[in-house]
């Protein structure tokens, strides 16, 4: 009688457990399709303050002139600024081969002459979750001598893109202040912002790591660089008018929290390999930019802000005219 009533008890707190997360999960999908209605302003769009990762082939000595002077063809016609070329990875212990990238100086010289308005940054980084270690002094260090080294190759800036990066990372914010005294121009990834209190807190103890950033670290973060890029993508949300709430509300909190002084991107996913069909349904170029246009008319004008499509190499022409028409 005692099992009967202990199972009994079991049960009911195991229904009550789910029937809260239920109705969680249906409050953040009501919040997010709320965050995905409106029209957009006309003005709501690219300033010409856009961003494109590129894939390591650019560097590697797989691409030629005569590929640049056909990206140039494309780029022209966008509001594309900058373009951060794969030319890492960092070795585990933080230090960077200059066989990882043998062609930079060739790419370089060839995007000043058919791109000269594009900046270049090279794009570097690494999985510090058991790899490379940034609490590590001597990898910070190593770090930086790659930094130091790449940037002779005439590179315009750095972009680094490290994952995952916990909240309240003081030894990031070390490296990332450093930094500045092997460039002018520096960009950093970031994951995405607590969309709601008490998010953080659920992923990372779901996740073993953080998804989210707090509202006070990516201020930390936004201060020691010139561009943050907000990487929207791989949100979990189902549906497309979702994954574009979610995306307006990622770029409503960075319009907020990031001075006007800094360029804010938003990463909208131009690849097609999620792993899960669902997503790769929901989320797209036209629905980040939408709900980056969204976002932008509740804030108001704003120069320093713009997409960053990832990435060259997975990007369909449907994508390329996603942002043309949607963005551009």
């Amino acid at each position: 009688m005692i099992a009967r009533t202990v199972i009994r008890r079991g049960l009911r707190l195991l229904a009550l457990a789910l029937a809260v997360v239920v109705a969680l999960a249906g409050l953040l999908a009501a919040a997010l399709r709320l965050q995905f209605t409106g029209a957009p302003a006309a003005w709501a769009k690219s300033t010409g303050n856009d961003a494109l990762w590129l894939g390591h082939m650019w560097v590697d000595g797989r691409r030629t002139e005569r590929d640049v002077q056909q990206l140039a063809v494309r780029l022209r016609a966008t509001g594309i600024k900058d373009v951060y070329v794969h030319s890492g990875p960092f070795e585990w212990d933080g230090s960077l081969k200059p066989s990882k990238y043998p062609n930079a100086a060739n790419f370089v010289k060839w995007m000043r002459q058919h791109l000269p308005a594009v900046r270049v940054s090279a794009w570097l980084g690494q999985a510090v979750k058991n790899g490379l270690d940034l609490d590590d002094p001597k990898s910070r260090d190593n770090v930086l001598a790659g930094v130091a080294a790449i940037m002779k190759q005439g590179y315009d800036g750095i972009h680094y893109n490290f994952e995952p990066i916990g909240d309240d990372d003081s030894e990031f914010l070390d490296l990332l202040e450093r930094t500045r005294q092997h460039t002018k121009l520096l960009s950093t990834s970031v994951p995405q912002i607590e969309p709601y209190p008490g998010m953080r807190l659920t992923a990372r103890a779901i996740l073993s790591h953080d998804k989210y950033w707090s509202h006070g670290y990516f201020q930390q973060v936004v201060s020691r660089v010139d561009q943050v890029a907000v990487m929207t993508y791989d949100s979990f949300t189902p549906l497309q008018s979702l994954y574009g709430g979610y995306v307006a509300r990622q770029a409503e909190l960075a319009l907020d929290l990031a001075p006007d002084d800094k360029l804010v991107l938003i990463g909208a996913p131009a690849y097609h390999d999620h792993g899960l069909a669902w997503a790769d349904a929901a989320e797209s170029v036209a629905m980040a930019a939408e709900g980056a246009r969204l976002a932008l008319t509740e804030h108001g004008r704003r120069e320093r802000f713009g997409l960053a499509l990832y990435v060259d190499f997975a990007a369909t022409e449907e994508d390329w005219r996603e942002y043309m028409t949607r963005w551009r």
